[in-house]
């Protein structure tokens, strides 16, 4: 079905590649990534929208993430562990979570030491390792969606 760009919102309409609206599907998982490397989010969107989730935006810094994420009406937030400020990761998660509070948060990691996962631990619901199968990490995103879905 196509539907024109509704100019009298402010909330951003989802345009597919032709510029038309998406409809959005109450029962989606909408997921928002942010991650530095294109390529990275080619790759986990393409993943999600075999899962049948919705990519309703993405990131390659943490200052968009800030700023696109809330509008966005996310179920879950997609965010690489190397966008997140090294000074203060907690607390750039705390203020994610207050501007996303319905959102489950997933951490996309490479590998943490002890130091830094006690220091994310607090801020997030899950983990995923970017070393992982892309199987393990479809079987993962699945899980911590079905939550979403209660």
């Amino acid at each position: 079905m196509r539907l024109p760009q509704v100019a009298e919102t402010d909330t951003p309409q989802l345009l597919d590649a032709a510029g038309e609206c998406l409809l959005y599907d109450e029962y989606m998982t909408r997921v928002y990534v942010a991650d530095a490397l294109t390529e990275e989010r080619s790759a986990l969107r393409l993943m999600l929208l075999d899962l049948n989730m919705e990519v309703v935006g993405e990131a390659a810094d943490w200052a968009t993430t800030l700023a696109q994420a809330p509008v966005s009406r996310t179920d879950l937030l997609l965010i690489d562990w190397g966008l997140l400020p090294r000074t203060s990761p907690s607390v750039a998660l705390d203020e994610l979570r207050t501007a996303c509070p319905a959102a489950l948060v997933i951490i996309l990691i490479s590998h943490l030491d002890a130091r830094q996962q006690a220091a994310l631990s607090s801020g997030a619901d899950a983990f995923i390792s970017k070393g992982e199968t892309p199987e393990r990490v479809a079987e993962r995103l699945r899980a911590v969606a079905a939550g979403v879905r209660i």
